[in-house]
């Protein structure tokens, strides 16, 4: 274990290396994850509301989701051109499988009363879909955007050490391979920092959309 002024050291020597390595971070598990919340909220909403979908949709589901998303490391370095679009590939993977569920079942728990008096007041189907069940929905997405969040930054890290040049993945195996533990802890403690800057991002977004339910969970 480092002295803390090695570690504060660390920010001021090698402070090129390590933001580029942040940046590096930042942009794919950013691309990542968007992509991979995108599609698993629309392919929740999609299966929720749609009985056809949902045939076909769920057996894949059932066959992918459970597997690890780091399980499709081969794969995806073989399949994709490059190692960034494979690690965004993963990233997204592990976004979108908690995401598509939580949705899913945040719009199939909806009250069929909700329904009802909508239709009874001359609802069209697409007004069905975007005023009643996404926002009664809305709860479980976000515990899904949380889940989908913690599972991106677990996979970001293990494809950094696989085939990139830059990241905070990287910088670890590279701080290890040199026996470099300041350099090591500081990376640590910067990825600790921007996953607890992003949990604080989407909590503050929750609390916005769900005006009734701020302050009933805390960060």
């Amino acid at each position: 274990f480092p002295p803390p002024q090695a570690i504060l050291e660390v920010y001021t020597d090698d402070l090129p290396k390590l933001a580029t390595s942040v940046l590096a971070s930042v942009k794919l598990q950013l691309g990542g994850y968007a992509i991979g919340a995108a599609l698993g909220f629309l392919t929740g909403v999609a299966v929720g509301t749609s009985r056809t979908v949902g045939y076909w949709v769920h057996p894949v589901l059932r066959l992918i989701g459970p597997l690890p998303a780091t399980a499709w490391l081969p794969i995806a370095f073989f399949t994709f051109p490059s190692s960034w679009s494979a690690s965004t590939f993963l990233i997204a993977l592990a976004t979108g499988f908690p995401v598509t569920v939580l949705t899913w079942s945040g719009v199939a728990s909806v009250s069929s009363a909700y329904y009802d008096v909508a239709r009874t007041l001359g609802a069209k189907p697409s007004f069905l879909v975007l005023k009643v069940a996404i926002p009664a929905a809305l709860p479980h997405v976000f515990v899904g955007l949380f889940m989908g969040l913690g599972a991106s930054f677990a996979v970001l890290v293990i494809a950094e050490m696989i085939g990139v040049k830059a990241g905070l993945g990287w910088y670890l195996q590279w701080a290890q391979g040199l026996a470099a533990y300041a350099n090591m802890y500081a990376a640590l403690i910067v990825m600790s920092l921007l996953c607890s800057g992003a949990i604080t991002l989407l909590f503050a977004v929750r609390d916005r959309l769900l005006v009734w339910q701020k302050g009933t969970v805390k960060w």
